[in-house]
């Protein structure tokens, strides 16, 4: 069968990047005072920074599965298996020593925030939980394509089940993957919902990419699907409440970020996969292929990792809305630049710590 690449996809990935690096910024920086909801600008930075990580997590789940059902078509998918493994493990380990302080061990602090799951974890199992999937129904491509859409649907209506959960007799390490009162700060569930979104996205690209009219027909239901799950889905939550009189509905309705923000990102794909004759080639796709290598240079210097000195311990709170704004421009501008200059790509990465597995098994 034959399949195109998605350039739009490094795209997106990199707009994403990019709104996580100013919001980032300015959330842990901007002076509490200045957050007033009846700003209109303010509003505006809320709503990008709040589809931000479901537009992260995904766009994971479309590249992977899509490369992954590529790699089959060719009968060579078990080392894409394998790569994939090998990457969420990489993930979840990048992802816990973020939290490691050494200079805090060397003076005996130790702390059970090394424990909390953060972006890059539960990134990271999704694509192991996907690969889990992928496995499962491999030679069902509908079948797949079916049980992912499912799974993404039961994470999102769900959630009102584990939405206060606290798990205070699980261990600690395996808690804090459902829970965030230990201080994380995503949960698999309902994040997975996204990435399981993603994959079977990737499904219909792989199985339609390649027929005519396939941009604008997808660009068109992308952004007529967002805008209904933006506009309409708490409604028909609220329908199905009362046609079924089961109480779940309701609570997601009267709670609906989920598909809201879903239909949120899907316009996102609509605006970016149109525009993606202009893309490639850019240095925005240029920026979407090395968005690990950009969060872990970011929250080193926003937040300290390793040293426990980064720009949080120095101006918390602190700034003033215009000290912020171009504060967020020249901090993306800096780690863009450090990024390009000293950091290889996320494919480098993965390949070299591939490698020192390998060297360090013989």
């Amino acid at each position: 069968m034959k399949t195109d690449r998605i350039y739009f996809i490094d795209a997106v990935r990199a707009f994403a990047i990019l709104m996580m690096l100013q919001g980032h910024f300015i959330d842990t920086l901007l002076n509490p005072i200045y957050r007033d909801e009846t700003n209109m600008v303010y509003q505006i930075w809320s709503y990008f920074r709040g589809i931000t990580a479901p537009t992260f997590f995904t766009i994971s789940g479309l590249v992977f599965l899509y490369l992954l059902l590529r790699a089959k078509a060719k009968g060579s998918d078990r080392p894409r298996i394998k790569k994939g493994l090998y990457r969420g493990l990489l993930l979840l380990g990048i992802g816990y020593s973020l939290r490691i302080d050494f200079f805090g061990w060397f003076r005996g602090e130790f702390s059970s925030y090394i424990f909390a799951v953060d972006v890059l974890q539960c990134i990271g199992l999704s694509l192991i939980i996907l690969i889990g999937c992928y496995v499962l129904f491999k030679h069902y491509i509908r079948l797949l394509s079916l049980f992912l859409l499912i799974l993404g649907c039961l994470s999102f209506l769900t959630e009102p089940l584990y939405r206060a959960l606290e798990l205070e007799n699980v261990p600690l390490f395996f808690a804090n993957y459902m829970t965030t009162t230990n201080g994380s700060v995503f949960t698999i569930l309902p994040w997975f919902g996204y990435t399981a979104f993603g994959g079977y996205l990737a499904t219909v690209f792989f199985s339609h990419v390649h027929r005519n009219k396939f941009r604008m027909f997808t660009v068109i239901s992308f952004v007529v699907i967002g805008l209904l799950l933006i506009n309409f889905s708490s409604l028909a939550l609220m329908k199905i409440y009362l046609w079924t009189d089961i109480e779940l509905f309701k609570s997601c309705a009267f709670y609906n970020y989920l598909f809201t923000r879903f239909g949120n990102v899907l316009v996102l794909f609509g605006i970016f996969y149109a525009a993606e004759p202009f893309l490639k080639g850019s240095l925005i796709g240029k920026i979407g292929q090395k968005t690990l290598s950009i969060y872990v240079i970011h929250f080193i210097i926003i937040f300290g990792s390793y040293t426990g000195l980064g720009l949080k311990q120095f101006y918390y709170k602190s700034l003033e809305p215009t000290e912020a704004i171009l504060g967020a421009i020249i901090f993306m501008i800096v780690v863009c630049i450090i990024s390009f200059h000293y950091v290889k790509t996320n494919h480098f990465i993965y390949q070299g710590v591939r490698g020192l597995i390998q060297k360090l098994k013989k």
